[in-house]
């Protein structure tokens, strides 16, 4: 199998190119660029003076967390904003490795037994994907509560030393099995408590490995203190950090400001970044609009408590603040018939005047499982963070279905984080468009250390973008042509991908 791009303005090179130029393609890998006007292929594609790059990389897909990445292979809402490569397990939640099947720390964003688990470890997790074919190529971390569940349970308490080897055994293998780090979701019930020395003495086995630490910012503190944190880990371990979901957050202003000013003001031999999607709503569990007092005990008990009658009243009462009219419900397991309704009309549903009251008794009806799309981000500093050199782009959400209600509402709603990104970029001229690349391409394969990837250069794997005045003309996976025109071509050309030390 060959293929022949022509005419193409290459971004995202190993080597600046001015002129117009032709890649040649063979199998998965770029064979060769220069001009080649007698060179022949199987396919040939005229760019017509188009911009040519690498396929963006999705630092933060929650395809897995929503296993859209089994019911819905072909990823294709991903590959028609020219994204060919995501990584999943973020958040301290991943679908390997797995030992006893336990997939309770995804239950949080959807129903976590409609998936028939056929593997244990994440070679075989990625085995497993490779064997139903994907549409983009999905990379995995290890997620610490996914873990830690299957060793010590729901319990919520610090593990013991021996606990600890065998966490630091599987954490150890997994890495090998090519799991790109590991992450923590310090914000959610399970892990909020997970002590730092804890967090620390795992990321020895990530430093060893040349791979990632990845994690949300615990809540249970100042946004200052949670930043603070951070940066101590990367200062005593020197371990890569990724900070996930930093997102402004309506409210909280002043402090993420202040947070945002402190990351960037780190010395420059401490790698820290985060993640951020281009969006102004952010998906949210709706546990996490409990107050954070109420967010303890584990699921069975927090589910129980606002069943009781007391603590119920005096939950409702605590609450944060809720806009019922940018709450929206984006994800209800076994009820889509409720997709997409505002939280004012749940209200009236329930017959209440109190927004916080409809919200607990339609938590109760859902068995607390069920996601939120809320609008509650400064979108003046959401801009501002994008455009810091320490952040990557990510969209912090799943690809769904065609025919169901929660695609059509992501993009009505979230809109195409990468396509707003790069557009936006093209719009200012050549040079932010080349730092919009980089920030999609270059920047998160070599923070992740994903090989062969991210860069067009001769020998690596041909994934690429082709995108001019707004438009995406085409998009490459693996050497074959997923996006044309617009229109998803129903290849399967993705493969899961492993992380290489260097």
């Amino acid at each position: 199998m060959t293929l022949l791009i022509k005419n193409a303005r290459i971004l995202g090179g190993d080597r600046k190119i001015e002129e117009l130029s032709d890649v040649f393609i063979s199998k998965d890998r770029i064979s060769a660029i220069g001009s080649f006007s007698n060179k022949t292929a199987v396919t040939v594609l005229d760019a017509q003076g188009s911009y040519l790059t690498p396929g963006f990389i999705n630092t933060n897909s929650a395809s897995d967390h929503f296993f859209t990445l089994f019911e819905y292979p072909s990823q294709d809402d991903f590959l028609k904003q020219g994204v060919t490569t995501i990584l999943g397990g973020m958040s301290g939640s991943s679908l390997a490795p797995l030992f006893y099947g336990n997939l309770k720390s995804i239950r949080k964003w959807t129903d976590n037994n409609k998936l028939n688990v056929n593997w244990r470890t994440v070679d075989e997790f990625l085995k497993a994907l490779d064997k139903n074919h994907i549409g983009v190529n999905f990379g995995t971390m290890v997620g610490h509560d996914t873990v830690r569940r299957e060793i010590i349970g729901d319990s919520l308490r610090n593990i013991t030393k021996n606990e600890f080897d065998v966490f630091s055994n599987i954490l150890k293998n997994s890495l090998k099995d090519g799991a790109f780090g590991f992450s923590t979701g310090l914000n959610y019930v399970h892990e909020r408590g997970t002590p730092y020395s804890e967090i620390k003495s795992l990321s020895e086995n990530v430093i060893k490995n040349k791979s990632v630490y990845a994690t949300t910012l615990r809540d249970s503190v100042s946004l200052l203190d949670s930043i603070n944190e951070v940066i101590k880990l990367a200062k005593e371990t020197g371990v890569t950090i990724v900070i996930n979901d930093f997102i402004p957050i309506i409210g909280q202003e002043k402090e993420y400001e202040r947070a945002l000013e402190t990351i960037e003001n780190i010395p420059k031999d401490l790698n820290i970044y985060f993640d951020i999607s281009f969006s102004d709503r952010m998906l949210i569990p709706f546990y996490k609009f409990l107050p954070i007092w109420a967010q303890t005990g584990g699921w069975e008990v927090m589910l129980q408590n606002i069943k009781d009658e007391w603590y119920f009243k005096k939950v409702a009462k605590e609450m944060p603040y809720i806009d019922e009219n940018n709450f929206i419900v984006a994800q209800a397991p076994e009820n889509d018939f409720l997709v997409s309704k505002k939280l004012s009309e749940i209200k009236e549903m329930y017959e209440l005047k109190d927004p916080r009251e409809a919200l607990l008794h339609f938590m109760i009806a859902m068995d607390l499982r069920g996601v939120a799309l809320y609008k509650n981000v400064n979108e003046e500093l959401l801009i501002k963070a994008i455009k810091s050199d320490k952040s990557l782009i990510a969209s912090d959400t799943p690809s769904f279905k065609e025919t169901k209600k929660e695609r059509k509402l992501r993009f009505e709603e979230m809109g195409n984080a990468f396509t707003k990104f790069i557009f936006g970029a093209e719009k200012e001229g050549a040079q932010e468009l080349e730092k919009a690349v980089e920030k999609v391409t270059k920047t998160p394969a070599k923070i992740f250390n994903i090989s062969e990837r991210g860069v067009i250069k001769e020998g690596n794997f041909a994934d690429f973008v082709c995108f001019k005045d707004g438009v995406i003309k085409f998009v490459i996976v693996n050497g074959k042509v997923v996006v044309k025109g617009g229109e998803f071509q129903n290849i399967l050309s993705g493969v899961a991908i492993r992380h290489k030390i260097s």
